[in-house]
């Protein structure tokens, strides 16, 4: 299968496994599945989980099982973390992990590595109890998880399998932190426009200044996450788009919930205050919704205004079929170019 591009740009995909008001998280896993082996007959290139805690609307905290599980249900396409929070974990048992990962489906395992919790901070100290883990920490865990990687023989603490595994590792950020570390150690660079629009640009141009070429890349690769919310019909997509528009809601409020169904009209849910700050996150550059026509508009748009070498898509659609609709549309778009 050959990859598709969108103006030279991989297209991925960014998997949450969202639970449906009135489903289950095996539903969720189930269309997960579906949505993987569907993508990988479409060309994509990627397809990541992400690390999320103590959310009813998010199925994906045990990210390394969900990975095993999609690797074990596809045959080429690359699956990944997108990402591991390593605040939350020893470095040692993310190398073994990832490096038994590596070991079952060698040469398609991707590690994104973040930096923030991914949960709220009292599940964050329920998650990591010595208080020792922490975003502060981040760098010097990044170091302690290359060295387990590497084939360093005379090491006392040595990850079985992890040592001399050639897993890529991804530095995620939503700021510039790890845009700045992901250029000062020449490691690829993700960042997370889906939901942090405004800071996208800047962090890029800072990590294409500053980067510094090293035996993983010579030179920078930066990849933009965005959500896009597909349909036949901008009408259509801007319905389905009110379920994605809910979930941040619910996060504005600070009682995330299942994912909800799409509503004719969100006005009679939100306040024009609450409304403003769901659209601050859902900026239209970054949350393109609408028929093929408009997404590829848009999305050649971005890709141009950001320079992306690779846009990774996060599709939250409450209609399982809907959702393998929008991908497809996007593979549409990359088709006719």
């Amino acid at each position: 299968m050959t990859l598709k591009t969108i103006s030279n740009a991989y297209i991925s995909v960014l998997d949450l496994v969202p639970v449906n008001e009135g489903g289950t998280s095996q539903d969720s896993l189930n269309n997960s599945v579906e949505l993987a082996q569907h993508v990988e007959n479409l060309g994509y290139h990627r397809y990541w989980l992400a690390e999320h805690h103590n959310m009813p609307g998010i199925a994906s905290s045990a990210t390394v099982v969900i990975m095993t599980h999609i690797a074990n249900h596809t045959k080429t396409m690359r699956v990944g973390s997108g990402g591991i929070m390593l605040p939350n974990h020893a470095p040692l048992i993310v190398a073994e992990q990832f490096g038994t990962l590596e070991s079952l489906f060698p040469g398609r395992i991707d590690l994104g590595l973040g930096r923030a919790p991914g949960t709220d901070q009292m599940t964050a100290f329920a998650l990591r109890r010595d208080r020792q883990g922490g975003p502060e920490n981040f760098p010097s865990d990044v170091e302690e998880l290359e060295h387990y990687f590497s084939d360093n023989s005379s090491a006392h603490v040595q990850a079985t399998p992890g040592k001399g595994l050639k897993v890529p590792i991804w530095l995620l950020g939503s700021s510039d932190f790890n845009a700045r570390l992901a250029a000062s150690k020449g490691l690829p660079f993700s960042f997370a426009s889906h939901f942090a629009p405004a800071f996208t640009v800047p962090a890029l141009e800072l990590y294409r200044r500053n980067f510094q070429p090293s035996k993983v890349l010579e030179e920078p690769y930066a990849m933009v996450g965005l959500n896009i919310i597909a349909a036949d019909t901008d009408e259509e997509a801007e319905k389905l788009a009110t379920s994605i528009q809910q979930q941040f809601l619910s996060l504005t409020r600070g009682i995330p919930s299942k994912l909800q169904a799409p509503v004719d009209s969100m006005d009679d849910i939100w306040t024009p205050e609450e409304k403003h700050a769901v659209m601050q996150s859902l900026d239209p550059k970054a949350t393109i919704v609408g028929s093929k026509e408009t997404v590829k508009e848009n999305l050649s748009s971005f890709i141009h205004e950001t320079k992306a070498d690779e846009v990774i898509i996060n599709s939250t659609i409450f209609d399982p079929k809907a959702r393998l609709r929008s991908y497809e549309i996007v593979a549409e778009v990359a088709d006719e170019e």
